[in-house]
């Protein structure tokens, strides 16, 4: 029973690896702000006060 155990240890890591592969793999969609967007709602996120 311990040899099967050692066995399930590389079956799960082959596994886990091809699923890891395949989703890096598939294409990502475009992203939808652009860095100057970004960089002016953390700017506006930043100098907000409270009230």
């Amino acid at each position: 029973m311990n040899a099967l155990v050692w066995l399930i240890i590389p079956l799960v890591a082959g596994i886990g690896a091809s699923v890891w592969g395949w989703c890096q793999s598939r294409p990502h969609r475009p992203d939808v702000w652009t860095d100057v967007d970004r960089y002016d709602r953390l700017r506006a996120a930043f100098t907000r006060t409270e009230s």
